[in-house]
C-alpha cells in the first residue's frame, strides 16, 4: 500500500484536492466538515491524524481512497502511529518544537 507523500491524495487541474472534494460526512449527504446530521458536532472539526485529504480522521476516510486509507498501517509510521511515515497528517507541533530545541546551540554565553 503506497500513500502519497503530500497531505492530498490527488490534485485536480485547478489545484484542489480531488479526495477532499469527494469526502463526505459519515451520514453520507453533505461534504466532510459540513455535516448537518446528528454527528455534526463531532465531525465538523477534525484534529489529530487524518486521511490524506485532511477532511476526515485517519481510518475513517470516505473518498475514493477509503479502500487503502482505512487499512491498518504496517511498517514505519509517523509519530501518531496512524499513517505511514511518508504521509503524516498528525498534529506534530510538540514534536517539531522538541526537535528544534535539541538542535539549537546557545551562543549567548560563549566568549
Amino acid at each position: 500500500m503506497v500513500h502519497p507523500a503530500s497531505t492530498c491524495c490527488k490534485n485536480t487541474q485547478d489545484g484542489s484536492c480531488a479526495c477532499a472534494a469527494q469526502a463526505r460526512c459519515s451520514c453520507g449527504k453533505e461534504s466532510a466538515l459540513h455535516c448537518s446530521c446528528n454527528k455534526a458536532s463531532a465531525e465538523n472539526t477534525v484534529s489529530g491524524p487524518r486521511c490524506s485529504c485532511r477532511a476526515r480522521p485517519a481510518g475513517q476516510c470516505t473518498c475514493e481512497r477509503s479502500v487503502t486509507e482505512n487499512q491498518p498501517v504496517s511498517g514505519t509510521t509517523c509519530p501518531c502511529g496512524k499513517r505511514p511515515d511518508a504521509s503524516c497528517t498528525c498534529e506534530k507541533a510538540a514534536a517539531v518544537d522538541s526537535a528544534a530545541e535539541a538542535l539549537e546551540i546557545d551562543f549567548t554565553g560563549r566568549a
